[in-house]
C-alpha cells in the first residue's frame, strides 16, 4: 500500500516539475531569470515592446557580467550565454513570456506561469507570512461566510443575523456611553497590512491565468473552425454562442465573472481608494519599507489593471472568433493548404541537389497562359428567325377598366362632381362628408375619399371638430364605413391645380 502511494506521489511530483512555473524556479539560471523579469515587468508596466525589452535585458546582462556575477564561488557559470534576443526567444518557447500584437506594436507579456514563479520567489525572499490574529480571522470569516451561503435554512440565517445585530447594538451603546474607541496597537495594524499584501500578491497570477484561458479557448475555436470537420451551420451556431459567452466557457472565466461582480461596482473601488488613503496616513506605515508602502498604495490600481486586461482579452477573443466565423471559407483554406504543401514538396526536391550559398532566381512576374489562336471575327448579331408573335390577351379594354377600378383616385371625375355639387348649393360652406355621400358609387371608393380630401385641402377647408362617418363602396361591391375628422370647404374656393386624371 505504501509503495503504491509513494509511486503515485512521485509520478505527481514529476508531472508538477514539468510545469513551466516550477521549471523556471528549478532552472540552472533561475536567479537571473527571476531578477530580470521582475525588474522588466512591474504592476505599472505589464507589457513591454519587444525592441525595448531586448535593449533593457541586454543592458542588465552586460552590467551583471561587468560586475563579476558571471561565475559563482566554485567557478559555476551563473549567467546564460547569448544575446537578449536569443534569451527572450528561449523564454517564449519555455512558456514564461508571451509575444503579442497590441495596436501597431509587438510586445512581451509575462505568462501566468512566470507571474506565479515571481510571486513565489518574492515571498521566499521577503518577509514570511506569520500565523497571526489577522490571518486566522480572515480564515474564520471566510469559513463563516461559506457556511452562511451554503446553509439554506431560514431559521439558522435569521438567528445569525439577529446575533450580529445584537453585537452591533451593544457596540453602539458602549460607544455612546463611554465615547472611547478601542485603539489597536501598531504591531497588530502592521501585521494586518502584511496580510493584505500577502493576499494581493496572488492577484496578478490569477488575472494572468484567466487571460491565458480565454486565449487558449480562442485558439481552440479558431482551430476547430479551420479544420471544417462538422457542417457549417452547426459550427456557426456553436461558436457564435461561445464567442458571445466567452467568459462562461472556461472555469477561470466563470470564477472571474463572479469576482467582477464584486470589484466592478464603482462604489466599492472608491471605498477601497478612500480606505487605502486612510491607512497610508497612519503612523504605523512608517515601520514598513518604501516598497511595501508603494505596493499597498497600488492595490486598487492592480485590481483595475487586472480587470482591464481580462476584459480586453475577452473583447479580442470575441472579435477574432466572430471575424473567423464570418470570413471562414473552407475551399480557400484547402487551396492555401494545398499551395503550402506543394511549396514544401518543391523544397524537399530542391534541397538535396542544391549547394550552400547557391542563389535562387526569384519569380519576377506571374507566368502567362499559353493560348492558341483566338477568333478575330464575331458571329452574326442578327437572329436567324424573327421573334415569336405576342400572345393574344383577349379583351384588353375590360382588363384596363378593371385595373382603373382598383387604382388610385379618379381626380377628374371627383372634381367634376364637386363643381356640380357647389354650383347647386351656392353661398355657404359645404361638408366634405355630404359631398362624398352624394357622389355616384363609381367615385365613392375608399381611395376616392382620399382624393376628395386632397382636393378640398388645395381649395381651402376648415376643421369642424366633429367626427364624420361615410360609407364607401369598393370596386367589388363590398361596402365599408369610415370615420374621420369633419371638415368644411368654402363654396367659392378655387383650386390651385387640376388633377391628372388618374
Amino acid at each position: 500500500m505504501s509503495d503504491t502511494r509513494v509511486e503515485a506521489a512521485y509520478a505527481g511530483a514529476l508531472a508538477a516539475f514539468k510545469n513551466p512555473m516550477l521549471d523556471l524556479l528549478h532552472g540552472r539560471f533561475a536567479p537571473f531569470v527571476v531578477a530580470v523579469l521582475s525588474v522588466t515587468f512591474t504592476s505599472e508596466r505589464s507589457s513591454v515592446p519587444v525592441t525595448d525589452a531586448h535593449a533593457e535585458i541586454g543592458d542588465m546582462l552586460d552590467r551583471l557580467r561587468a560586475t563579476g556575477h558571471a561565475e559563482g564561488e566554485g567557478g559555476e557559470v551563473m549567467l546564460p550565454v547569448g544575446t537578449a534576443r536569443e534569451l527572450c526567444r528561449q523564454w517564449v518557447r519555455a512558456g514564461w513570456l508571451l509575444r503579442q500584437i497590441e495596436g501597431e506594436d509587438e510586445v512581451y507579456r509575462l505568462s501566468a506561469h512566470a507571474v506565479g514563479a515571481l510571486e513565489i520567489a518574492g515571498r521566499a525572499s521577503g518577509s514570511r507570512a506569520r500565523v497571526s490574529e489577522s490571518r486566522v480571522r480572515t480564515l474564520l470569516e471566510a469559513v463563516e461566510r461559506l457556511a452562511l451561503d451554503a446553509d439554506p435554512d431560514v431559521l439558522t440565517r435569521v438567528a445569525r443575523l439577529t446575533e450580529e445585530i445584537s453585537e452591533r447594538r451593544a457596540e453602539i451603546a458602549r460607544l455612546d456611553r463611554t465615547g472611547v474607541v478601542d485603539a489597536v496597537d501598531d504591531d497588530t495594524l502592521l501585521e494586518q497590512a502584511e496580510n493584505i499584501l500577502h493576499l494581493t500578491r496572488e492577484l496578478p497570477a490569477d488575472f494572468a491565468r484567466v487571460v491565458e484561458s480565454i486565449r487558449a479557448m480562442q485558439r481552440d475555436v479558431v482551430t476547430d473552425l479551420r479544420q471544417d470537420v462538422r457542417p457549417a451551420g452547426e459550427v456557426l451556431r456553436e461558436y457564435l454562442q461561445r464567442g458571445k459567452d466567452v467568459m462562461a466557457s472556461t472555469p477561470e472565466g466563470k470564477a472571474f465573472a463572479g469576482a467582477l461582480r464584486m470589484v466592478g461596482d464603482p462604489r466599492r473601488l472608491d471605498d477601497l481608494a478612500t480606505n487605502l488613503h486612510t491607512v497610508l496616513r497612519h503612523r504605523f506605515t512608517q515601520a514598513m519599507g518604501p516598497p511595501e508602502r508603494a505596493e499597498l498604495a497600488a492595490v486598487g490600481r492592480r485590481i483595475e489593471t487586472g480587470v482591464a486586461e481580462v476584459l480586453a482579452a475577452q473583447q479580442t477573443a470575441s472579435h477574432v472568433i466572430t471575424t473567423q466565423v464570418r470570413t471562414h471559407d473552407p475551399a480557400r483554406d484547402r487551396q492555401v493548404d494545398d499551395l503550402l504543401r506543394d511549396v514544401m514538396v518543391g523544397f524537399q526536391a530542391w534541397m538535396p541537389s542544391s549547394r550552400p550559398a547557391e542563389s535562387v532566381e526569384p519569380l519576377r512576374r506571374l507566368p502567362v497562359a499559353d493560348l492558341a489562336h483566338l477568333r478575330q471575327s464575331v458571329g452574326e448579331l442578327r437572329p436567324p428567325e424573327p421573334p415569336a408573335p405576342l400572345a393574344d390577351w383577349g379583351d384588353v379594354e375590360s382588363a384596363v377598366e378593371d385595373t382603373k377600378a382598383w387604382g388610385g383616385p379618379g381626380y377628374r371625375a371627383i372634381e367634376a362632381h364637386l363643381d356640380a355639387y357647389l354650383a347647386a348649393r351656392p353661398g355657404g360652406p359645404v361638408d366634405v362628408a355630404e359631398v362624398f355621400a352624394a357622389a355616384p358609387e363609381e367615385i365613392r371608393r375608399p381611395v376616392d375619399l382620399l382624393g376628395l380630401l386632397e382636393i378640398a385641402h388645395r381649395r381651402g377647408m376648415d376643421e369642424t371638430g366633429e367626427i364624420a362617418t361615410i360609407e364607401a363602396v369598393r370596386a367589388d361591391g363590398v361596402r365599408r364605413r369610415f370615420a374621420f375628422g369633419g371638415v368644411r370647404m368654402k363654396a367659392d374656393g378655387e383650386g390651385t391645380g387640376k388633377g391628372d386624371g388618374r
